[in-house]
Parts: structure tokens; C-alpha cells; sequence
């Protein structure tokens, strides 16, 4: 070839290679294609040359405990492998490649073209591997080793089920060589802290991370804009780019708050690394202007204003599918939440999916999110394993998910009791140390079933209780003075309930059921009539106690916990307001929605108790209207006014055959009503069975 023609080729190899450098990033999805078998280490399988023909042909989101981890008894834990085929596309040349994960359970080694790319541990945070010095022209294999066994990883026990597998998204980044960090334990890169916020004016911090792959930072710069709910630019800043971090002061002048659900108003702030007119890298992240003030006596106070926490605790999993649950099911369980007048969730026990968070900030829910230090404490020999993992877990789980306004707290853990008691305050003071050098500007929590008295209590900045009277323990009355005696104790001391509770049988009932034993509640028979009254009698106690700044109910859905076997199902903790399907919301639900929420509702309790043995019963509703009507066989049989939204009509006869129950709320001039039927056969008295009959029957 010719110098000149030499020359010529070289120049527009240089121009191609810097204008494919310059694109900004690039997300493609990496969901499909993957091959999937259950097998243990040992056998090859990272290699390219392996043949995985009979391998399942699978898409991520995926586990492979989605039965098994749901039917009681126990669930496979250990090896699962995924592999995938691919081609580098010739048009990444020039550009960094990383391969991201949102979540594995619980480690996970990847291997491209059979080389350890690296190890990961923990089952619920992302993490990033780069695959550009390993990539080779045409086709690559990416293998993953995923093991979801026990082991010194956080969660080292708790009362649910541990899905394996690649359960959350998979994606390929690309990325200039010079980028916004990707390698910042899964972290954006950009950082932005609300600062000195009024209604004149309020700062915004931002910190980005810069990596680069060796080349000069010359004239590039960082540029940030924070653009209104509208898309308006309302601040900006530019500044020279450095190759370790930036930081930049801005202010937005007359802020909107982002108040809770009453309107979550939310920014967007774009960081884009420049060279030039060129964007070479650029990343977007939320912003909501709100304060958090938790008072011992008054309660919680977002922006100033007092705010009732009305919350449930959420686990992540859906019926046959556990973990590995679409966005669109997610979506569905926020709405489902919202509708009950929501205003807060308790994010439990682990770090959720960041479409979890998002939707919090978009739909205005304070969210407590939460550390997986759970029951188990570990050995004084596993120690100093298990907090150099959980070090490291909690700073993903913080910079990760740091930008959410929705995110008011931190907890650094749930019940740390079972096991080595003297290792597990140690464990949390480090864990509370870590999240206020890694976030200052939130309140670190915990959710504590320990004594009054017990040193962990107080270890954070605001402690939350499990208490489960009338459920495990004693009567529902019992609660009060239990809170008032703390209250009393711990003036100083800001107090929620971080879960209380009952289970219930969509196919068990029985009228006016006495609160039973521990052991009766670990039986077989949950009439759903039972969590009725412990809901009922716990929240009045709540509601009416404005020091307790946050209540969680457990639990929004049944979930999977596959060591249980009580109630109707074996593998499942069916204390939720909904039914792990989630077909069926349960009376619970509409107890809740009575007292949360202003749009005018009306619900008859007991409907699914359809076979009735005894000519008169009560019959119960709950509303958020004024008054209430029932009629039986379209004869009315009075109208009722209530102050707690309970309307109960006492001891109302049955004729034989079927009875139309029709019940007509009235609030204002708006009517809305409910109906249901039950069949009274004249005969035997109904009396409940007892645990062995339930479980004979069952």
C-alpha cells in the first residue's frame, strides 16, 4: 500500500475510533438467550468449548426455586449455572464494555470465554464486571456460576425464602473510555444531596465520579443541569474534569417540595463529562427537595409537617414465580398499595430492586430500606468474615440507592437475636458507624422484638418494634401499655412499630374466634376473622398514640418462607392483607382502607364465610362514610353511624337458604354499597375444630 494511502486509511481509522470513544453511553438489554441447568462446580462448565445444547433455554429474570422455595419442607440450595453466547459488535470498538447485574442470589462468579472475570457476594445489590480486555472478535461466552447455600454472606438466616439465580435484570453498559464511574460498587457515579432547603431557595450538591482507561483528561469538563417536572433547565453548572471527583454547588430558586404522597414533586439532574461539544459520557438521576424530622412526642414531620405514616412491610416475591418477578408485576403491587392509602413501606429485609425505589419516589411513599442482618449472628470464628462482607454490602446498598428522596432511613437490621447475642451489638454499632460515614444526612434505624431494655435498641437514631400481641403473644389490649411504658421509660427515644400482625385463611372462618397461643398460631387454623380483630383492636391502640411516628403492619402480601407449615398452606407466612396470587384481598384490606383513605368505600366482612350453621349473627362493615345501611333479603335492618369506622349490627337472623347481605354507605350525597350471600342450613351449632382436626383435614 502506498505512504499515502497508508496515511489516508490510518486517519480515518483514528477519526472512527474517536468518534465511536465520544458516544455517550449505551444500555442493552441482556435478558434473553441465556441456557440454565442446576449443577455443581467441578464439571467445566465456565469453558466455551462446553456443550450446553440441553441446557434450558431460559430469560433473567429467573430463580429455580419458584416452586420448590413455596411448598414447605425445603428447596434446592446451591449450584445454578447460566451461560450465554454472544457477539461483540465491531461497532464497540473504542468504547469500555461492562457487563451489569442487578441482582444474584446469593454469590455469583462470572466467567467470560472461560476466564474469571470475579466474584461477587451478596444476593440483593448490584454489581459490574468489565469485559472489554477479554472480549474477542465474533463470538464470547459468558458463564455464571450462581449459589444461593448458606454461607458468610448477610443474610445468615431469616423467616423467608432465599430464591437462587440471576433474578433481577442483566445488561451491557458501554461506555467512553473516559465515563462516569462505573466501577463505584454499582453506584451511578453522581451523587446529589439536597442542601439548605426553603421556600426561596434550596442548594443542591452534586458529586460525580470520574474513571478513565488512561487517557488524558485535557479539556474535558463536568456539566450539570437540573431540569423542573416540566423538563425546564432551572440550574446549571459546568466545571474542569479531574480523574478521581467533581463537586458542584447550585441552587434552584422557589423549590417544589416533594411532599409525600400529597405531591411528589420530583427533579432530574443530568451530569454529562464533555470534550468539547462531544458528550462522552452522561448519566441522569432523581432529585426531591424534602426534610426529615422525627420528634419522640409528635411524630414525623416531612417538610415541617406533621405526616402520618400509614405502612406496610413488602417482601419481593410473587406466587410461582418467587424473585424473579416482571416490572410490570411490581407496578401492579404499588398500586394495589396505593389504593390501600399507603403512605409508607417498610422495604423488607434485604435491598429491593431499584424499580422499588423508583416507584416510591414517583408515587410520593416514604420508603425504610432496609440491611439483610437478619436473625442469625455469626460465630466469633466467622466474625470477621461476615462484617468485611457486610461492610461491603452496606456500601452498595447506600450508593446505589443514595438519590432516592423517598428513602428516609436506613435500617442496619431486623431481630438480631438468634445464635451469638454478644456478637451481634458489636456487629451493629460497626454496621450504624459505616451508614453515617457513607450518609449523614439520613437517620439510621432498626426493627428490634428484643426487651425494652435490651442495649440495641438504642444503637441507631430511631428503633421500631415487632410486636405481636394477640397473635404470639397475649392480647391485642396488652399492646398499649406496653408502648407507654417505653414511651414513659425512653422519653427521648423516637419510637414505630415496625411490624405487627396476624395470619389468615381465605377458607377458614369462625365467628368472634378467641386470641389463641403462639403454638395455635404456628397450627393450622387461621380464620380470617382472627387477623380481622388483631388488626382492628392493634390499630385503634396505634392511631390513637401520636409518639409512635410510623407504623408497618406485616405484612403486605403472603410471601414464601419455606420452613413454615401453618394455615392453609405449607411454605408460606400468609399474614398478608393479600393473597400470594394476589386475587384476593382479605377483610384485613378493606380495614385499612377504611381508616387511610377519603374516597368513599364500604365492605362486609366475613363474605367468604358462605355456609352458615347458625340462624343469627352479627354482621360487620367497614367504611369511611358517615353512615351505613344493612339489609337482609331487601328488608333493612337499621342504619348505623361509627367514629372508628367499624359498623356492627348484632346478633341479625338468618332464613333458610340464601341470604342477600346488601349493606348502603352514605356520605354526603354519595351512596356506594356491598353485597354478599350466605346460605343458612339448619342443623349442628358450628363449633371450630381443633389444631388436630384442622390439620387432619388439611
Amino acid at each position: 500500500m502506498p505512504q499515502t494511502h497508508r496515511l489516508v486509511w490510518l486517519s480515518v481509522i483514528l477519526l472512527w475510533a474517536t468518534s465511536i470513544s465520544a458516544a455517550p453511553r449505551e444500555t442493552i438489554a441482556f435478558d434473553a438467550g441465556w441456557h440454565f441447568a442446576l449443577q455443581p462446580a467441578g464439571k467445566g462448565f465456565e469453558q466455551p468449548s462446553f456443550d450446553d445444547s440441553t441446557w434450558a433455554t431460559i430469560s433473567v429474570p429467573h430463580t429455580w426455586n419458584a416452586i420448590d422455595g413455596q411448598d414447605g419442607g425445603t428447596y434446592v440450595r446451591g449450584d445454578g449455572w447460566y451461560r450465554r453466547t454472544f457477539t461483540a459488535d465491531p461497532a464497540w470498538k473504542g468504547r469500555r464494555v461492562f457487563l451489569q447485574f442487578d441482582a444474584v442470589n446469593r454469590v455469583a462468579d462470572v466467567y467470560l470465554n472461560g476466564r474469571l472475570l470475579g466474584h461477587h457476594a451478596g444476593g440483593y445489590t448490584r454489581f459490574r464486571f468489565d469485559l472489554t480486555d477479554g472480549l474477542l472478535p465474533g463470538n464470547n461466552v459468558l458463564a455464571v456460576r450462581a449459589n444461593n447455600e448458606a454461607n458468610n454472606t448477610f443474610p445468615l438466616g431469616g423467616d423467608f425464602t432465599m430464591d437462587g439465580g440471576i433474578y433481577r435484570h442483566v445488561a451491557l453498559v458501554l461506555v467512553s473510555p473516559q465515563h462516569i464511574a462505573m466501577q463505584d460498587h454499582g453506584s451511578p457515579g453522581v451523587f446529589v444531596t439536597p442542601q439548605e432547603i426553603s421556600t426561596d431557595e434550596a442548594g443542591v450538591a452534586v458529586r460525580t465520579l470520574l474513571e478513565d482507561s488512561g487517557l488524558a483528561w485535557g479539556s474535558a469538563r463536568v456539566a450539570v443541569r437540573i431540569f423542573d417536572a416540566t423538563g425546564k433547565s432551572v440550574a446549571s453548572s459546568e466545571a474542569p474534569a479531574n480523574a478521581a471527583e467533581n463537586v458542584q454547588h447550585l441552587a434552584v430558586v422557589t423549590p417544589h417540595l416533594w411532599q409525600g404522597r400529597e405531591r411528589p414533586y420530583l427533579y432530574r439532574v443530568r451530569v454529562e463529562l464533555r470534550q468539547g461539544a462531544t458528550v462522552l459520557d452522561a448519566v441522569e438521576q432523581p432529585l426531591g427537595f424534602r426534610r426529615v424530622r422525627i420528634d419522640p412526642d409528635k411524630g414525623f414531620f416531612l417538610n415541617d409537617r406533621h405526616t402520618e405514616l400509614h405502612g406496610v412491610n413488602y417482601h419481593q416475591d410473587m406466587m410461582d414465580r418467587g424473585y424473579a418477578v416482571a416490572d410490570a408485576d411490581r407496578e401492579r403491587d404499588f398500586a394495589i398499595m396505593t389504593e390501600l392509602g399507603v403512605t409508607t413501606i417498610r422495604l423488607c429485609h434485604y435491598p429491593h430492586d431499584e424499580r422499588a425505589y423508583d416507584l416510591c419516589d414517583r408515587l410520593g411513599i416514604l420508603a425504610w430500606a432496609e440491611f439483610p442482618f437478619v436473625f442469625d449472628t455469626p460465630t466469633a470464628e466467622t466474625a470477621p468474615a461476615c462484617l468485611a462482607n457486610a461492610r461491603e454490602q452496606l456500601r452498595e446498598f447506600i450508593r446505589q440507592n443514595y438519590n432516592h428522596p423517598a428513602i428516609f432511613c436506613w435500617s442496619i437490621g431486623n431481630e438480631t437475636s438468634n445464635g451469638h447475642l454478644d456478637l451481634a451489638e458489636p456487629i451493629l454499632r460497626a454496621l450504624n458507624a459505616e451508614v453515617k460515614e457513607e450518609d449523614p444526612t439520613r437517620p439510621t434505624s432498626y426493627a428490634s422484638h428484643h426487651g425494652d431494655d435490651d442495649p440495641r435498641n438504642f444503637i441507631p437514631d430511631v428503633v421500631g418494634f415487632n410486636r405481636y400481641y394477640g397473635w404470639y403473644t397475649g392480647q391485642p389490649s396488652q399492646l398499649a401499655e406496653r408502648l407507654d411504658n417505653f414511651h414513659r421509660k425512653y422519653p427521648q427515644t423516637a419510637m414505630a412499630i415496625t411490624e405487627y400482625g396476624a395470619g389468615a385463611s381465605i377458607f377458614q372462618h369462625e365467628q368472634h374466634p378467641p386470641f389463641r397461643s403462639k403454638t395455635q398460631a404456628r397450627g393450622p387454623w387461621h380464620p380470617e376473622e382472627w387477623q380481622d380483630e388483631v388488626h382492628e383492636a392493634s390499630w385503634l391502640t396505634l392511631s390513637n398514640r401520636p409518639f409512635i411516628w410510623a407504623t408497618y403492619l406485616w405484612v403486605m402480601f403472603d410471601f414464601a418462607s419455606d420452613g413454615r407449615s401453618e394455615g392453609d398452606h405449607a411454605g408460606r407466612n400468609d399474614k398478608g392483607l393479600v393473597t400470594y396470587d394476589r386475587r384476593v384481598r382479605k377483610d384485613a384490606y378493606y380495614w385499612y382502607q377504611a381508616n387511610w383513605t377519603t374516597t368513599p368505600m364500604v365492605y362486609l366482612t366475613s363474605r367468604r364465610d358462605t355456609l352458615r350453621l347458625e340462624a343469627r349473627t352479627d354482621v360487620k362493615a367497614y367504611s369511611n362514610c358517615e353512615s351505613v345501611e344493612l339489609f337482609v333479603n331487601g328488608v333493612s335492618r337499621g342504619t348505623l353511624t361509627s367514629t372508628d369506622h367499624r359498623f356492627v349490627w348484632k346478633d341479625i337472623e338468618l332464613a333458610p337458604g340464601s341470604n342477600r347481605i346488601a349493606v348502603e354507605a352514605r356520605s354526603g350525597a354519595v351512596r356506594i354499597t356491598d353485597s354478599c350471600a350466605w346460605v343458612f342450613t339448619p342443623g349442628t351449632p358450628y363449633h371450630p375444630p381443633t389444631d388436630e382436626e384442622a390439620a387432619a383435614k388439611k
